[in-house]
């Protein structure tokens, strides 16, 4: 009996082949098809030491570090509308009060799976201000922890958290391309709403400014 060996040239393959449009809820499908109720934890070992000194330079220069965890950018390629990545989350005693631990939301659809550790994941319903645009009340709806192995999707316009993670905790990512120019967070502590624009989106800004 052959065992289907996790490669991600071949998630990339059917994500390319079998998904028309931003349709998520197909690409969250195909994943889960490809994990199949096993973390690819080796698949994404393989992609890391096969790399040539110039992938390993180029996929560092993609990557960077949040006040959380290490977000590893593994494949991100002009002609697909979805990339690759690995999240390598700190110990929990080096976090800082940030993204990941309040309540948010992304400007794009994944689909993740946790490769080693586990973390409590929690939804939650918000309320927008219609004059700020910020976010000015969050109330969990969800929430439970969540062990290696275990998959998950969240769509653009839905708000999470996670605000633990076991130490040694790494998760597999296919996040689509922005589907919003930012990102809402909100501090359950302060009561405070933030706007998140990536630097990569406020060049035209900062010539008008200077």
């Amino acid at each position: 009996m052959l065992t289907r060996v996790h490669a991600l040239p071949d998630l990339a393959d059917r994500l390319r082949c079998e998904t028309q449009g931003p349709h998520w809820d197909t690409v969250n499908s195909v994943f889960e098809s490809w994990v199949d109720g096993r973390p690819p934890k080796a698949a994404v070992r393989r992609h890391l030491t096969e790399l040539s000194a110039v992938d390993a330079a180029e996929l560092i220069a993609r990557s960077r570090e949040t006040t959380t965890h290490f977000a590893w950018c593994l494949r991100d390629r002009a002609d697909e509308p979805f990339s690759f990545w690995l999240h390598e989350y700190k110990p929990q005693r080096d976090w800082r009060a940030g993204y990941a631990d309040s309540v948010h939301n992304h400007r794009y659809h994944f689909c993740t799976v946790i490769l080693s550790g586990g973390y409590r994941h929690e939804r939650f319903r918000t309320r927008v201000d219609p004059v700020t645009g910020l976010v000015d009340d969050a109330v969990m709806t969800r929430g439970a922890d969540y062990a290696v192995g275990t998959t998950g999707a969240l769509l653009a316009s839905e708000f999470h958290r996670i605000p633990a993670a076991l130490d040694g905790t790494m998760t597999f990512l296919v996040k689509s391309r922005p589907v919003t120019p930012w990102s809402l967070s909100f501090d359950p502590g302060t009561g405070l709403g933030h706007r998140h624009v990536p630097v990569e989106c406020r060049l035209e800004e900062l010539t008008r400014r200077i």
